[in-house]
């Protein structure tokens, strides 16, 4: 069974950086794609960033320039790397493994930006 793991998330201040870790695990090979995405109050749940196994990222135009998502060797790690935050970043930023035909979400990471 495939369980996927976040961990990072926490208080940080505006300005302030944060790294946001996602394990994969039950799988014997790497997923085709890998991201985040992130739930805010009064929004609707919104792609963050993406990588392929190939290692192609897609970024959402609010977050281009200071994040940065990245995996490991085994492909099976994604990393978020948040620079710059805003306290519009406030939200539950969930991990999503993609492998055709299957979709994996982890249970969330509350990623909170204030003064």
């Amino acid at each position: 069974q495939v369980q996927i793991v976040e961990s990072g998330g926490g208080l940080v201040q505006p300005g302030g950086s944060l790294r946001l870790s996602c394990a994969a695990s039950g799988s014997l090979f790497s997923f085709n794609v890998m991201g985040w995405y992130r739930q805010a109050p009064g929004k609707q749940r919104e792609m963050v960033a993406t990588i392929t196994s190939g290692g192609a990222t897609n970024y959402a135009d609010s977050v281009k320039g200071r994040f940065t998502i990245s995996r490991d060797n085994s492909k099976t790690m994604v990393y978020l790397q948040m620079n710059s935050l805003k306290p519009e970043d406030t939200a539950i930023y969930v991990c999503n493994a993609k492998r055709i035909p299957f979709n994996y979400w982890g249970q969330g990471t509350q990623v909170t930006v204030s003064s």
